[in-house]
């Protein structure tokens, strides 16, 4: 069975982003689709130092929820990222936790499919949406899109259950990564997914 891990990476475990990724789940579970929960943005997490202690040890120096969640990633299929909007960008717990997250695992992220979504009571939605999709497009992840950008509105949860687009996006969304992960799975077994090459990297060491 196909399986997503989601990163709540707001504080309030039962607030707007919850809210969003709760419907995304309940989509999830209507196509077959595994979801495991991932509530990041209360912990106490700590941001890189770019140590490199990584390359030895095979995960984070830091030995804390980063982690616990690396052999779930590695685990999944599909990753949906999700952050409310504090001064126009993602709350800062959920960004330390994937800088460390993505950075300290070596293992292949190419082809899991990855989704951000964004809660706000009015603005900075699409800003913290292109810093999240960052993560993915680094990695080889295609980015799983809807019938809008991946966001909900509201200032409690309460109001995000009022917003009818946005759980539409968000139920819309969960079809799409559930189709795209199908997809993928299937193209590897007929064709095997495709090269990756890692030659190249570009260096100006003579100041040139």
């Amino acid at each position: 069975m196909a399986k997503v891990l989601l990163i709540n990476g707001s504080p309030h475990p039962h607030g707007c982003t919850a809210t969003a990724l709760e419907e995304m789940i309940r989509t999830f579970r209507d196509e077959g689709v595994e979801t495991e929960l991932i509530h990041v943005g209360g912990k106490d997490i700590r941001g890189c130092t770019s140590c490199n202690r990584c390359g030895e040890l095979g995960r984070c120096v830091f030995d804390d929820l980063v982690n616990e969640a690396a052999p779930k990633f590695q685990a999944a299929d599909g990753l949906v990222i999700g952050s409310p909007v504090y001064y126009g960008s993602p709350n800062g717990t959920v960004l330390a936790f994937l800088d460390r997250l993505f950075y300290s695992t070596h293992f292949s992220k190419h082809m899991k499919v990855g989704a951000a979504v964004v809660s706000c009571r009015r603005g900075g939605n699409t800003a913290s949406f292109d810093v999240l999709n960052k993560y993915f497009t680094i990695s080889g992840m295609p980015v799983a899109s809807s019938t809008y950008w991946n966001q909900v509105h509201g200032f409690s949860a309460e109001d995000v259950k009022k917003d009818r687009e946005g759980l539409q996006t968000m139920r819309n969304l969960a079809r799409n990564m559930a189709f795209m992960i199908r997809a993928i799975a299937d193209a590897k077994e007929k064709y095997g997914l495709p090269e990756v090459e890692h030659s190249a990297f570009t260096s100006f060491p003579d100041g040139k």
